[in-house]
């Protein structure tokens, strides 16, 4: 039953690798398309670079996955607050003001979902180290 589990805990790590190799790639060969497109333009607008953000954005979430083997849940806010700005930039002229106030309280709601996990892990200050090893240990 041992090997079993191995093998399968084996197979389900390289189908993630490979499915993480192919997001990079994907990533890479999106960016290079985009740079290709600014070239042939000959023109760089505010909604191409974050484009180029949000890809490179997921590239370090893939890296820091490998890395670290935990996938970083803030970096994803970051993707949707950056999308969430691109798409008020590339299309604020065709939105009424309900849909730009939307998409704004959106943008606003994930920017306080981070600083609550970046600052959530801080210890309360009447939590004595005792108690929080108790709840460890156990």
């Amino acid at each position: 039953m041992k090997r079993i589990n191995f093998l399968i805990r084996t197979l389900l790590e390289w189908a993630q690798n490979i499915g993480l190799m192919i997001i990079a790639i994907a990533s890479m060969f999106a960016i290079g398309t985009e740079v290709i497109s600014m070239i042939g333009l000959q023109k760089v607008s505010l909604a191409d670079l974050l484009l180029m953000f949000i890809y490179l954005e997921v590239l370090a979430m893939v890296s820091m996955y490998l890395e670290s083997g935990k996938m970083p849940i803030r970096i994803p806010l970051y993707i949707a607050i950056v999308a969430l700005a691109r798409y008020l930039i590339l299309d604020m002229k065709s939105m009424d003001a309900w849909q730009l106030v939307g998409v704004s309280a959106s943008a606003f709601l994930l920017a306080v979902t981070v600083l609550v996990i970046r600052y959530g892990h801080l210890r309360l200050p009447y939590e004595s180290d005792d108690s929080h090893n108790k709840h460890t240990d156990s």
